[in-house]
């Protein structure tokens, strides 16, 4: 029931904010990756690298102990960030709209899709989108799912992503007021 209310107060929150979406450019720029340490398998086409991973793709960066970059045939990249012990992995990435808009988040794991561009954050998932450093939404839970083409997330109670369950723990959510639009804005 919270779950939906929460969805609720999103969508409607969606309905009056103009879209606004994540970098398209980021999806045509190389991945590069700084790391203490890199294994990879030609055959079945997967990197490992460890020891302080930062990833960049565009404005897209990802830091984590450990990321296994997993490349298919048609050359999409798949990105599975582990945080280290008692630590949180994270990413951050501009969004289209505006000239200072951003979404960030951290979890103990992350998945990243390259070619869906979805972001999933697992066990003490935070997630915030920000107008420069001012945070203009707020989500936490056990799971996150965050599309960055539709600027689409939803948030669970349960880190394995499924449904949320009674009694499994909370999300929370804080959602700033926003600005009436004018007709300027409406341009």
């Amino acid at each position: 029931m919270k779950s939906l209310f929460f969805v609720f107060l999103f969508m409607f929150n969606a309905a009056i904010v103009p879209a606004v979406h994540a970098e398209k450019a980021d999806s045509t720029k190389p991945t590069v990756v700084d790391a203490d340490q890199m294994a990879y398998d030609d055959v079945k086409q997967v990197n490992t690298f460890t020891g302080a991973v930062v990833v960049t793709r565009g404005t897209l960066l990802m830091k984590a102990a450990r990321v296994v970059v997993v490349q298919d045939a048609a050359g999409y990249q798949f990105a599975t960030l582990y945080a280290a012990a008692g630590s949180l992995a994270s990413f951050r990435q501009k969004r289209d709209g505006g000239a200072d808009l951003w979404i960030e988040g951290e979890a103990e794991r992350i998945e990243y899709d390259g070619k869906t561009e979805l972001v999933k954050l697992f066990s003490r998932a935070k997630m915030r989108r920000l107008n420069g450093t001012t945070p203009t939404d707020e989500v936490e839970g056990e799971f996150i799912s965050y599309d960055s083409r539709s600027e689409f997330f939803s948030v669970n109670n349960t880190p394995a992503g499924q449904d949320s369950k009674a009694g499994a723990g909370r999300i929370k959510a804080v959602i700033q007021p926003r600005a009436p639009a004018t007709p300027d804005t409406q341009k």
